[in-house]
């Protein structure tokens, strides 16, 4: 998958290269590729990302530079995976937060918290945040690199500058991880872990996350709408994800809710309830 997302942006930089498009024609272009390498790119990028094989890592975060998101690497294992549901967490969308409030507070302290996390590691092996050793340096500066690259050598095959290379490829990415920000949003709008009498937050279990068994969303997605395994459960593999009944259901696939997402007050009359109900169920036996 991450030849094939590789070969698909070559292939759009030749297209963008060679034919002159007209503007809604570059639009639709940089949308539906931005949702191959977001809806399925990012999606594969997740699951690898998880995995214990270094070579599987390495793909995800091959298929990440093509998205201009490679920090996701390390903020979604290290930060949300530790923080989902909890106000520490820029991934988990507020009661009654919109989507578009959510996806500029997720986007940009997501990527700060990457940051924190790193700094953290290297504080802890005795190491400089300036050093090489933080991958946060090559992670935010590998998209450029292949960006530029490619774009020199087509300029230099073409004998111009190829402008609409770097256009193509950061308009792209932002589609891309727009939509990664749509299923965040989807996945854990509302929810909230207990505190435990200790004053940390209870462990991650399957009630954390929205689920959605639906067979033919889930099929193309790998497993992904059985997220309230996959978060009670990191390391399983995308085909063994099991449903919960007990999990917060969605009432239709990721598809739908995403489009639903895009419409706030559609989307809080239709998830709100839920979150209410999901609530009484979680607290109330515990104040009686």
């Amino acid at each position: 998958m991450d030849i094939h997302s590789t070969g698909l942006l070559l292939w759009a930089f030749y297209v963008i290269s060679n034919k002159p498009l007209a503007f809604y024609e570059w639009i639709g272009f940089v949308v539906s590729t931005g949702l191959v390498t977001g809806g399925i790119g990012i999606t594969v990028a997740h699951e690898l990302g998880h995995k214990k094989s270094s070579l599987e890592r390495f793909y995800s975060k091959l298929l990440l530079m093509t998205v201009c998101y490679m920090h996701f690497y390390i903020e979604h294992n290290r930060g949300h995976h530790v923080y989902v549901a909890t106000p520490l967490d820029p991934a988990t969308a507020r009661k009654n937060e919109n989507f578009y409030a959510f996806w500029v507070r997720s986007v940009f302290n997501s990527y700060l918290h990457a940051w924190s996390l790193e700094s953290e590691r290297l504080s802890r092996l005795g190491k400089s945040n300036h050093s090489l050793s933080n991958a946060m340096i090559s992670y935010t500066a590998l998209p450029f690199i292949f960006c530029g690259a490619l774009t020199f050598l087509f300029s230099l095959n073409y004998g111009v500058l190829v402008w609409q290379i770097p256009v193509f490829f950061f308009t792209q990415s932002i589609v891309a991880f727009t939509l990664l920000e749509l299923v965040n949003y989807v996945e854990h709008y509302g929810i909230v872990r207990k505190k435990t009498s200790s004053g940390n937050y209870e462990r991650v279990n399957p009630l954390h996350s929205w689920n959605a068994s639906h067979l033919l969303s889930n099929f193309f997605l790998f497993q992904l709408q059985r997220h309230s395994d996959h978060h009670a459960n990191a390391i399983k593999r995308y085909q063994v994800l099991k449903h919960y009944d007990e999990s917060p259901q969605l009432p239709f696939g990721y598809p739908t809710m995403i489009i639903i997402a895009l419409l706030p007050p559609l989307w809080f009359d239709l998830m709100n309830s839920r979150l209410h109900q999901w609530h009484d169920t979680i607290y109330k036996p515990a104040e009686g």
